[in-house]
């Protein structure tokens, strides 16, 4: 399953320029909380008060599934916990379902569907 065509908008504008720097956008308040990028207050204390960060980079898988196509082809669906905390959904590329465990090592990568299209963020294992 290929990531489908995205296109931005203004609620998504600048989450959308941070994945064409090849940066996985989270919000962080004051009190070092960090939350999705489509929060509107800190999940954890509530401020409103927030700035974009860079993630770091890597997570862990939560759950996984496996999605069948059409022809075969199988894709692996994650739940993963970001280290910086927040969960994200996604999948995971260059790897086989069965190599895929809840606890296995992420990292995150970048996925367009054509040339027109955002870069999406996406996993391979790390």
């Amino acid at each position: 399953m290929r990531v489908g065509p995205v296109r931005r908008d203004e609620a998504t504008a600048a989450f959308f320029d941070g994945t064409a720097r090849s940066e996985r956008l989270l919000f962080r308040c004051p009190a070092g909380h960090f939350s999705p990028p489509y929060a509107q207050q800190c999940d954890t204390c509530a401020s409103v008060d927030l700035v974009s960060v860079a993630a770091a980079g890597g997570a862990s898988v939560v759950s996984r599934s496996v999605a069948h196509q059409r022809g075969g082809d199988r894709d692996t669906l994650v739940v993963a916990e970001l280290d910086e905390g927040p969960w994200w959904w996604s999948k995971v590329i260059g790897a086989e379902p069965e190599q895929v465990a809840a606890g296995a090592r992420l990292t995150v990568a970048f996925e367009r569907a054509d040339e027109e299209s955002e870069a999406v963020p996406v996993f391979r294992l790390a």
